[in-house]
């Protein structure tokens, strides 16, 4: 199966046509028309990711994040982990796909799979996207509620342990039960207005600055559950997609930490 066969299953699923305008989605290194051997799904396609790649025989690589984002002015060696990651990338005809908001964005992306995990019904668009395209209810995030209200300890406990969490941050507590949620995942800041004009008990996200904090302003508890810990299950999701769709394909998740973040 060529390249280009595998970038149309994934924007069938995932249209690039719903991510966001200054995003970089798609097929972003490598030559359409080639044969794809195995696939790798990363988080991350840092130098790490595409030697693994290399070692395990795979010339494609499903990346949440997108390896080129910002634009830069040189391509060799020594100019940045992207570059390296590039030129790599590229020496090997290794492909690399980029998936990122076009997931967010859909009705059942990253935000989605975790409002299930922690078992919120009556789920709907925090952000809605009004462009004309056909998946319905696009847009950032997911609102749902628990069906048997929460108190802010246990619900702080549900999310460490669904999540797979070794710690979080949050807002001060506010002695009220948690029933109604928002969840974006990823950096999340700009949907607190959001969140807070829809009266949820608790907001969660990643990436919450010091003073993001205060405007909670003691309407709901503010949960940061860390950047690479609210996206890492995007892997899962794309793998249980494409086992689907490509059953006698060699589907392997990435066994590299992309996450920057080291914690003492």
């Amino acid at each position: 199966m060529k390249v280009s066969e595998i970038c149309k299953i994934l924007n069938d699923w995932m249209p690039t046509s719903i991510s966001e305008d200054y995003d970089n989605v798609g097929l972003i290194v490598g030559d359409p028309h080639s044969l794809v051997s195995n696939i790798l799904i990363t988080l991350d396609a840092t130098v790490d990711v595409v030697n693994e790649a290399l070692k395990k025989d795979c010339n494609f690589i499903i990346s949440y994040h997108p390896i080129i984002f910002k634009s830069f002015k040189k391509l060799t060696p020594d100019s940045g982990y992207v570059q390296k990651s590039i030129i790599k990338a590229v020496k090997n005809n290794i492909c690399i796909y980029a998936i990122h908001t076009s997931l967010d964005n859909h009705p059942q992306g990253i935000s989605y799979y975790l409002s299930k995990k922690l078992g919120l019904t009556n789920l709907s668009t925090l952000i809605p996207k009004n462009i004309k395209n056909n998946v319905i209810n696009t847009g950032m995030g997911v609102i749902g509620k628990f069906d048997d209200p929460l108190e802010e300890n246990d619900f702080l406990d549900l999310l460490k342990d669904k999540l797979a969490l070794s710690f979080l941050r949050h807002s001060k507590k506010l002695n009220k039960k948690i029933s109604k949620v928002s969840i974006i995942a990823g950096s999340g800041s700009f949907a607190i207005k959001n969140s807070l004009n829809l009266n949820v008990d608790a907001f969660i996200t990643s990436d919450l600055k010091y003073h993001n904090f205060f405007e909670s302003d003691n309407k709901a508890i503010f949960v940061d559950i860390g950047h690479y810990e609210s996206e890492n299950h995007i892997k899962l999701i794309i793998k249980e997609f494409l086992t689907k769709k490509l059953p006698t394909f060699r589907l392997l998740l990435s066994e590299k930490n992309v996450n920057p973040v080291n914690y003492y």
